[in-house]
């Protein structure tokens, strides 16, 4: 995932929620307003999708034209508008959340599908919600969104529900390091370092792939993973220029070391980036050009 288009967002989002003071990740499967606010953007009932937003009082969208401070009434009419098109499946799946008892933040790729025969029988929509409790109701203050586009098509393991810790907090990422490295000398495999972030949906899609039952072995006898989170494009810029990660190609970005810290190989170019521009053999032939010398 490049980081054009995903930045600016991901700045509004965070000043925001740095008011609100959200620190803690949470694993909760289910967040129920987010359920119906599904529900309305399925059945296009645009005021039910009005009453889940806050109008005034800080609340603004950022959408691909620009940013309004009425987000009920712009947010309703996209997501509601939808149904006109042939809208007949949504399935939003949550790749970062954040909470504390009053409010929550979630990214999502909300994956659309359409009916046959319609202009696009499905499609995508990235978007980042801000929920907050006031009188014990839910709703959205801050929202961001991209436009609606075609859905790419992947050849990989994608995951039904991505797993929103899959990169720990960025601070962890030397203790992490330290760990893996000495892992990786007493048994003389390798550290295969990955650089990414919980809201990008192709690191998914590569954790995914790595612990699909074709890869799992190669991964296991040969490697110990690990995930280095780069938060906004802002955290560990150090560790990936040390391993030779151009950040800038895109995430997820990869490197191999050796026990003593060295680096085997790095991806240079964000070969792996796209996840819709890459296939298994692409993956096991890089796992198998570096894999440790034991390895079998």
């Amino acid at each position: 995932m490049t980081r054009q288009g995903k930045i600016w967002v991901m700045r509004v989002l965070t000043v925001f929620l740095i008011g609100l003071g959200v620190l803690a990740a949470t694993e909760s499967s289910r967040f129920e307003p987010l359920e119906k606010w599904k529900a309305a953007v399925l059945a296009g009932d645009q005021m039910g999708l009005r009453a889940l937003y806050v109008s005034g009082s800080g609340a603004f969208a950022q959408t691909p034209d620009g940013r309004t401070d009425d987000p009920a009434a712009e947010e309703s009419a996209f997501w509601s508008g939808l149904k006109a098109q042939g809208l007949i499946g949504i399935n939003p799946k949550i790749l970062q959340q954040q909470a504390t008892a009053d409010s929550m933040r979630q990214v999502l790729r909300v994956e659309l599908a359409f009916r046959p025969g319609s202009a696009l029988e499905k499609g995508l929509v990235s978007a980042h919600l801000v929920w907050v409790l006031r009188d014990g109701v839910w709703r959205i203050i801050v929202t961001g969104r991209s436009e609606l586009r075609p859905l790419p098509a992947i050849q990989l393991p994608q995951p039904s529900k991505p797993n929103t810790s899959l990169y720990p907090d960025p601070a962890e990422a030397p203790a992490e390091l330290k760990a893996a490295l000495a892992a990786a000398k007493a048994d003389h495999k390798r550290v295969l370092v990955i650089f990414g972030a919980n809201w990008c949906y192709d690191c998914h899609v590569l954790d995914a792939t790595l612990r699909s039952r074709e890869v799992a072995p190669l991964v296991a006898a040969n490697y110990h993973v690990l995930h280095i989170n780069v938060g906004d494009h802002d955290s560990n810029g150090d560790l990936a220029e040390r391993f030779q990660v151009p950040l800038k190609k895109g995430i997820p970005g990869l490197a191999v070391l050796d026990g003593d810290g060295h680096v085997i190989t790095s991806l240079k170019n964000g070969e792996f980036e796209s996840a819709a521009k890459i296939g298994m053999s692409d993956v096991t032939g890089f796992l198998e050009r570096w894999k440790a010398a034991h390895g079998s």
